[in-house]
């Protein structure tokens, strides 16, 4: 899972392979061949309502405000590249190890 969180100079960026319509949302799994975290969002990929449920389910598992989670590429796309603003990658593996 190491692969997936990369620490940048103000943050942690996490790269994610993303399932909208889900029945629940969640931290599926990880990808080793992808190198990507999985994660399941319940809301369909309309009209941006999967990405802010996807930064909303990030704020509430890191603990951070969600002004601090921005999606920086992927925006349309299933894989997203996620910054962490104020995490580091340790707390960030011990919390996702923990799912």
């Amino acid at each position: 899972m190491k692969d997936a969180i990369k620490p940048s100079h103000d943050g942690v960026i996490l790269d994610l392979e993303i399932s909208a319509g889900a029945k629940e949302t969640g931290i599926q799994g990880y990808n080793p061949w992808r190198k990507r975290i999985e994660v399941r969002l319940s809301e369909r990929a309309q009209k941006g309502k999967a990405n802010a449920e996807l930064i909303s389910f990030l704020s509430g598992l890191f603990n951070v405000h969600s002004r601090n989670v921005r999606i920086i590429a992927g925006l349309t796309n299933s894989k997203k590249s996620v910054k962490i603003t104020g995490a580091n990658a340790v707390d960030v593996l011990k919390v996702l190890s923990e799912k």
